[in-house]
């Protein structure tokens, strides 16, 4: 049957990828949570898990327009997470938990914060928020279990992981970073990856109650910030990130 083909060779050892052991969680979710997540995500034709890697022929969704509406999105999160709190962790005892490779992500900051903190696109708030990240990165991805009852999480949740359908239905994809985590994790992504400001309140509104988001943006925060590095100097795309960082850094400076 014919369909989108995703092979992953075995991760790079020591990597990020290796400790999380993300593409066999892909794997795992198309054949074990698919089928009742209780949210759209492509039909899985096959589903292999090998030494020599990781192979998924799944529904081709390349028809449907990419993303979705900001305010959609955050209800089928939701949704989902309600669904699951406090059981997809026992249910599905291998997914990934909070603080997963932490070390890593620590180390990963410490090599690129240099680099980035030369950054014109940095605003002042920023910067602020990054240097009190910097060897404090690990701690603030613990911080998240602090953040709610566990639930089963997307964890890339941003609109560039989303298609919408003819009908307005919405699809998850990418499942690599599925985990068991406060569900308000991927709505603070959701906000930082792909929700300008000025639409934040409305989005945070369309979800529900998000007690805990300020506890999990510093470590979304980590991850937009290494997101950030990856764009070229002086693009479009480094302001966007920028703007969303700001909202981010902004948002904490509020809590009490």
């Amino acid at each position: 049957m014919p369909g989108h083909v995703k092979r992953r060779g075995p991760p790079a050892p020591g990597s990020i990828s290796q400790a999380l052991d993300s593409f066999r969680a892909e794997v795992r979710f198309y054949r074990e949570i698919a089928p009742e997540a209780g949210v759209r995500v492509p039909a899985c034709y096959r589903a292999e898990d090998t030494a020599d890697g990781t192979l998924l022929v799944l529904e081709d969704l390349s028809s449907w327009q990419p993303g979705a509406d900001p305010l959609a999105a955050a209800r089928l999160l939701y949704g989902m997470h309600q669904r699951w709190s406090g059981r997809a962790h026992v249910r599905w005892p291998w997914l990934r938990p909070v603080g997963a490779a932490a070390d890593l992500v620590q180390e990963l900051f410490g090599r690129v914060w240099p680099g980035l903190a030369a950054s014109q696109a940095l605003t002042p708030r920023v910067r602020g928020l990054a240097e009190h990240l910097a060897g404090k990165v690990a701690d603030s991805e613990h911080a998240v279990s602090l953040a709610g009852p566990l639930t089963l999480v997307h964890g890339d949740a941003s609109m560039a992981n989303m298609r919408t359908g003819p009908a307005g239905e919405v699809a998850l994809l990418d499942w690599e970073d599925v985990s068991a985590a406060p569900g308000v994790l991927d709505l603070a992504w959701l906000l930082v990856s792909s929700v300008e400001p000025a639409r934040w309140d409305d989005v945070v509104a369309a979800y529900g109650p998000s007690a805990g988001l300020a506890e999990v943006l510093p470590a979304v925060a980590v991850q937009g910030l290494l997101s950030l590095s990856d764009t070229p100097a002086g693009s479009a795309e480094a302001r966007a990130w920028a703007g969303r960082l700001d909202a981010a850094a902004e948002r904490l400076g509020r809590r009490p």
